[in-house]
């Protein structure tokens, strides 16, 4: 039992109350711009113009699924940029005014274009900044928009963060119980799980396992470097030994394990009686039933 738990329910003993936190409505996202007429999301219209960033190299995973871990290990790697979670789709352009509109009508671009060179620019910079060869963009969100990232950059690569469906959603949960019941953490792990899928079977790539990331990363590592023809570096499993940048918000529980470079194994997996019903076919398409 957690801390938090025990000095609750030890309160709740004694004084007959106990400590909940308040659950604040989440805070609205602020508006769109408006969209120039007769947008069109599309591929570059001049590769070698529109897009500075070659083979990028996007890690599509659910929350709660090893991620970050799998993301220092790569950024560990002399020839790959893993920066923290970038959520460069969220990234807009606001275009306001008609002879704006014109003039990039005039040349060419929709403003899903513009937006896509913006999206392009920001993530070139980063990896020119690291010195390295490779970038590799890490933001579960991603899973989301595939089809258009996958539009944005052809030549992108992906590679594949799986978990057993049920262990994500217990994870979540437990992160916070409270505010995360499981009748809610088991339709948020499925919605993740079904756009990777979906993913998975419409542009490929290389599929990597949490469980075999953490009982066996040498092998889980290989493939990948294989897959982006990247020599093997032994050093991606002492990713302790390397700066992974400053840390954000939502990756607190992995910073010991970055420090020192220890994976741990992850928890038991369900037995299959334990999996839901809503959980069962996406469990059996990943391998776990």
């Amino acid at each position: 039992m957690k801390w938090k738990q025990v000095v609750n329910s030890t309160l709740e003993g004694v004084t007959g109350y106990a400590i909940k936190r308040v659950r604040l409505p989440p805070k609205p996202l602020p508006p769109l711009p408006p969209r120039m007429p007769d947008d069109v999301i599309r591929g570059p219209v001049d590769p070698a113009a529109d897009r500075l960033l070659r083979e990028p190299v996007f890690l599509l995973a659910s929350v709660r699924s090893g991620s970050t871990l799998l993301r220092v290990m790569l950024n560990s790697h002399s020839h790959l940029h893993a920066p923290h979670e970038t959520h460069f789709r969220r990234m807009t352009v606001n275009l306001p005014t008609d002879p704006l509109q014109q003039a990039l009508t005039a040349l060419g671009h929709t403003h899903s274009d513009v937006e896509h060179i913006l999206w392009d620019r920001m993530l070139h910079r980063e990896l020119l900044r690291s010195g390295k060869k490779i970038l590799v963009e890490k933001t579960p969100s991603n899973v989301f928009a595939w089809k258009r990232i996958s539009t944005c950059w052809p030549d992108a690569r992906f590679v594949y963060l799986i978990r057993h469906p049920l262990s994500i959603a217990t994870s979540w949960h437990e992160a916070d119980p409270e505010a995360r019941p499981m009748e809610e953490a088991i339709p948020h792990a499925l919605r993740y799980a079904t756009y990777l899928e979906e993913a998975r079977q419409k542009v490929g790539g290389l599929t990597v396992t949490y469980e075999r990331l953490t009982t066996n990363p040498e092998a889980e590592l290989r493939a990948i470097c294989d897959r982006l023809s990247v020599p093997w570096e032994p050093g991606v499993l002492r990713y302790g030994d390397h700066d992974h940048g400053t840390f954000v918000k939502g990756i607190g529980d992995w910073r010991d394990k970055i420090q020192t470079g220890t994976v741990q194994p992850g928890r038991a997996l369900p037995e299959p009686d334990e999996v839901p019903e809503e959980m069962r076919e996406m469990c059996a398409k990943w391998g776990y039933l």
